[in-house]
């Protein structure tokens, strides 16, 4: 797997729109389309123009906006609506047709012989009318359908020599990554088309399941900006890069404009009307903070013994929590160094002490920890740490403290 020979189909505007807080307005389209674009992911996928009158005329407008992304539109596989996406000047059309046997007998009610009647139908109409649109054509529930009647509707679109890719979808998030590895292995056997795969997070796998799909051979990954979508949503756009980006960094900072990760996150939530998760890839506002002493310790030495990501390749910082009962003398020196205050390895592990023990009677905050640190620097180092001395400098600290609570 090279990262320089895939790509991103970012459908935060079709997908997306599809996640019960999502009702884009034109204008948030356009940002969200503009942002993304910044950001440098290769594909933009918008509703279908057959949705309703105003995503027609959004996806025209997003077709001739001028973004250096192709913009892609999602439709049926019926040839009015093909009629109206290739109306809009878009770059792409997404066809789809479900394969499983729930969506056959439950939702359009075709067999697999017309499911390829109708596809050829629809890809020719679009190829004949405009050769340069790409064209992707993906089974729908392809992880509950029959490998046999996978392979059957591919090759016969295959032979047509009309479509860039092939779609795999995991409809309702139930694959696993070794399903999705050798799905997609086994299509790559039988095509050298392009293949595309779009992954539910119904059951957590979403991440997983892109990853193995582009180690067994696929070429484009479905996204959405936190992972929003139809139910729980699909993967999530910086969970895919936070995986990436273990893999070769350097690659992924040519390919992508990292920094821009957090604003293009900020926007989407804000339309959205949701919080950004603390604990989410990358972007939460937890991703880069330390707070066990032993962590501490070697991340000060080192910051990749505890981080497979720089945070500083997004724009980001690292911080070290030191208000808790589980903070160590080095991280407490650190901060102490940062406030620009000089004590000794003695006088660390005696405050270190003295602020774990005031942990675990109250809550503290950092300002707190900060205004201590303050209130023990006048003490007068001791050389020796024998156990006289460690008595004196604890009285001293007890003293400095009672003061300060006092103030308070």
């Amino acid at each position: 797997m090279s990262l320089s020979h895939f790509s991103i189909i970012e459908t935060t505007l079709r997908e997306g729109e599809q996640f019960c807080g999502a009702n884009f307005s034109s204008q948030d389209r356009i940002e969200i389309a503009r942002a993304l674009d910044q950001f440098g992911v290769e594909y933009i996928e918008v509703t279908s123009p057959c949705a309703s009158p105003q995503s027609r005329q959004d996806c025209q407008y997003l077709a001739q906006l001028g973004l250096h992304a192709k913009v892609l539109t999602h439709i049926r596989c019926h040839l009015e609506d093909a009629k109206i996406a290739l109306e809009t000047g878009i770059n792409g059309i997404h066809l789809f047709f479900g394969t499983s046997s729930f969506l056959r007998q439950f939702g359009h009610g075709k067999s697999i012989n017309q499911i390829v009647d109708r596809a050829t139908e629809v890809i020719t109409f679009i190829h004949d009318q405009s050769p340069e649109t790409e064209i992707r054509f993906s089974t729908e529930d392809s992880f509950r359908s029959l490998l046999g009647d996978l392979l059957q509707v591919y090759g016969a679109i295959d032979k047509l020599g009309m479509v860039n890719r092939f779609g795999l979808a995991d409809t309702v998030g139930v694959a696993t990554p070794n399903q999705v590895f050798n799905l997609v292995q086994t299509l790559r056997q039988h095509t050298s088309t392009d293949i595309e795969f779009h992954g539910h997070n119904d059951t957590g796998c979403a991440i997983a399941n892109s990853y193995a799909a582009l180690e067994a051979g696929a070429t484009h990954i479905d996204t959405t900006v936190l992972g929003i979508g139809e139910r729980n949503g699909i993967t999530p756009l910086a969970g895919f890069i936070a995986r990436l980006y273990t893999v070769n960094p350097e690659q992924l900072q040519w390919k992508y404009r990292l920094p821009q990760l957090v604003a293009l996150h900020q926007l989407v939530a804000d339309k959205v009307g949701m919080a950004i998760p603390a604990n989410h890839y990358i972007i939460g506002s937890a991703a880069f903070n330390h707070k066990a002493g032993i962590h501490a310790k070697a991340m000060l030495n080192n910051p990749q013994t505890y981080e497979a990501i720089d945070p500083s390749d997004f724009g980001l910082s690292r911080s070290f929590l030191i208000n808790h009962k589980l903070t160590g003398r080095h991280a407490i020196a650190n901060r102490a160094s940062q406030l620009g205050l000089d004590f000794d390895l003695f006088q660390i592990q005696a405050i270190t002490q003295t602020i774990k023990a005031l942990a675990d009677q109250q809550q503290l905050t950092l300002e707190t920890v900060d205004e201590i640190l303050r209130s023990t620097f006048p003490l007068q180092p001791i050389d020796t740490p024998s156990p006289i001395n460690a008595g004196i400098l604890r009285s001293q600290i007890r003293l400095a403290l009672t003061g300060f609570l006092q103030s308070k």
